[in-house]
């Protein structure tokens, strides 16, 4: 397969961790562009017969934190691109998409990224080491943590220092002092 043949092949694959990156979908399409323009103005440090995945990723990548240095600014998500999914979601399965992508926003950026590098894209943990500049020990425990993080979330378990839990349990320790004092619901909501 021929360097060319091989950079059409991961576009797609590309164009996964630039929206898990960018979580904007112009800006991940102007960012895998870029990134295939570095790529083929260096073919020519590209050794055959490595691994062309981590080293499309690492251009990626590092093109990516290069634009953010650039331009030390943060980019909104509001949509997952309606093409990754196979069939049209029902109602409860818009939900809980619509969950999911809070959740995934909500990710430290290296967990988000390592969690659509492996489960999204299939790609190994060595691979996800490479292609990040980490160890294979810190991708596997990136990729835990983002899982074990988005589970207890999608269960209804809010972050311990989110501003929504805390107010929750505000007004719950408020309803009952109040309630042992004797004043109703509908006094405490009014008062």
């Amino acid at each position: 397969m021929t360097f060319h043949d091989q950079v059409i092949a991961i576009l797609p694959k590309l164009r996964i961790q630039a929206l898990s990156l960018t979580r904007n979908r112009a800006a991940a399409e102007d960012l895998v562009q870029d990134a295939v323009c570095n790529a083929l103005a260096a073919q020519n440090s590209f050794i055959p017969g490595t691994n062309f995945s981590a080293w499309m990723h690492r251009i990626l990548r590092n093109r990516f934190i290069s634009d953010l240095r650039k331009r030390r600014e943060t980019t909104d998500i509001d949509d997952v691109p309606a093409s990754s999914f196979a069939s049209p979601a029902t109602h409860e399965d818009n939900l809980a998409l619509k969950d999911l992508s809070m959740a995934l926003s909500r990710l430290p950026a290296d967990q988000r990224e390592a969690l659509v590098m492996v489960v999204i894209q299939g790609m190994s943990y060595e691979a996800l080491a490479e292609a990040t500049d980490c160890a294979v020990g810190t991708a596997k425990s990136r990729v835990f943590r983002a899982r074990r993080q988005l589970e207890a979330w999608m269960n209804g378990d809010l972050p311990v220092n989110d501003r929504l839990r805390m107010k929750v349990k505000a007004l719950r320790d408020a309803m009952d002092i109040r309630h042992r004092d004797g004043q109703s619901a509908h006094d405490l909501l009014l008062s």
